[in-house]
């Protein structure tokens, strides 16, 4: 079984939110965190504001997707290992010192078994 999280970051630095340093260094230092090793990563700004970045990493994937605007950021997680992925959700609610958070999380069956 693997997990995915779906995690909304809320009230969180909207400064913080529209730093690309500090959305890649706070990517960064999650994943590594963890153990796993960031395998290509990418990243873009946009005008007015708002920030995008996606890694591959060596226990799957994540992304983080930034609206200083609304001091909101939405994160995906994706890993083999149930831990990790709440590790990264930790972390990053930390570094954008997010108010609150939501976390929803999807049991991916790796087996191709079918279950509505």
């Amino acid at each position: 079984m693997a997990l995915q999280l779906i995690v909304d970051l809320y009230g969180c630095d909207a400064k913080l939110l529209d730093d690309m340093n500090h959305v890649q260094s706070a990517a960064r230092d999650a994943v590594h965190s963890i153990g796993a090793q960031i395998v290509e990563e990418c990243m873009h700004k946009f005008t007015p504001i708002g920030i995008s970045y996606i890694a591959v990493i060596s226990a799957s994937h994540f992304s983080i997707h930034t609206w200083p605007e609304f001091r909101y950021a939405a994160v995906d997680v994706f890993s083999c290992s149930d831990d990790v992925p709440r590790a990264v959700a930790d972390a990053l609610r930390t570094a954008f010192h997010a108010e609150t958070c939501r976390i929803q999380s999807v049991e991916r069956n790796l087996k191709g078994e079918c279950s509505i």
